[in-house]
């Protein structure tokens, strides 16, 4: 190690594992760190967070629109801009999870300052989560209001699709964290977006109904939490799902956020603490 290096990590705060209770002070002064900061990219964050799925949802929807009429029941666009908007939610929490906060933590070691002081590695975690959570429900329902401009029916069911969105963002938020937690290089990010991102959005039911693959397809499909956060928004905006189904959907949602936050928070302070 050279003196430049020394003089480096010799300037790095010293990060401690702060014992005891949850405080959720320390994670409102997180999700605080992350609003001041918003407002200085919010304008290029805005734009890409409503052109790309609104360009999804334009030329998928009219230009298949227009070959398959009806699917499922419903106007193809329709059916399209419901799934959009899951897919949207996860692009906008769990990719600037996976790859801001993997920048935060090795390059701008950003969390070592945050964790020198009295905030534990857990309420950072959860922090960052909720922080992406928030956003990405805001962003994930522009492709419905795209929709409803080109003919889908409003109802009082849409009124449930942020709280659904928030949910679903904050288990791919959890996602994204764990797995930047996990890789070792920016190279390894290839690997996360063709083998993970795209199987995620493909078998989800958002372009097509899953009726339509193997039943092996099928089966694999039911542990893909999109296909949950999918099945629940198009239940609230099209109605007709029955109860039974919704806590089963909901549930796979819970389940995963509880996995994704013990994992992502147990990854992160052996990265970070240890």
């Amino acid at each position: 190690m050279n003196l430049r290096q020394q003089a480096r990590e010799d300037a790095r705060p010293e990060v401690h594992a702060r014992p005891g209770r949850f405080e959720a002070d320390a994670v409102m002064g997180v999700i605080a760190r992350e609003w001041i900061l918003y407002g200085q990219s919010w304008r290029a964050t805005t734009f890409a967070a409503v052109v790309e799925p609104t360009l999804y949802l334009l030329c998928f929807g009219f230009g298949m629109g227009a070959l398959i009429g009806t699917l499922a029941g419903y106007s193809y666009i329709d059916f399209l801009g419901t799934g959009i908007v899951a897919v949207s939610v996860m692009f906008q929490s769990m990719m600037p999870a996976v790859i801001n906060t993997f920048i935060k933590r090795r390059f701008l070691h950003t969390y070592e300052g945050i964790l020198a002081a009295p905030v534990d590695v857990r309420e950072l975690v959860t922090g960052e989560a909720l922080w992406l959570a928030m956003r990405s429900g805001v962003y994930g329902c522009v492709p419905l209001l795209v929709a409803v401009g080109f003919g889908l029916r409003p109802g009082l069911g849409m009124l449930l699709v942020p709280f659904v969105a928030f949910v679903a963002g904050f288990a791919f938020a959890l996602f994204g964290i764990w797995i930047s937690a996990v890789i070792s290089s920016v190279r390894s990010m290839d690997y996360v977006f063709s083998g993970l991102f795209t199987p995620l959005f493909l078998v989800a039911g958002t372009f097509f109904p899953l009726t339509e693959l193997p039943d092996w397809v099928q089966t694999a499909a039911m542990a893909n939490p999109l296909y949950h956060a999918v099945e629940l928004i198009r239940g609230a905006v099209f109605g007709g799902m029955d109860a039974g189904s919704a806590l089963v959907h909901v549930g796979v949602l819970l389940g995963f956020i509880v996995l994704m936050w013990f994992l992502a928070a147990f990854q992160m302070r052996r990265r970070v603490v240890d």
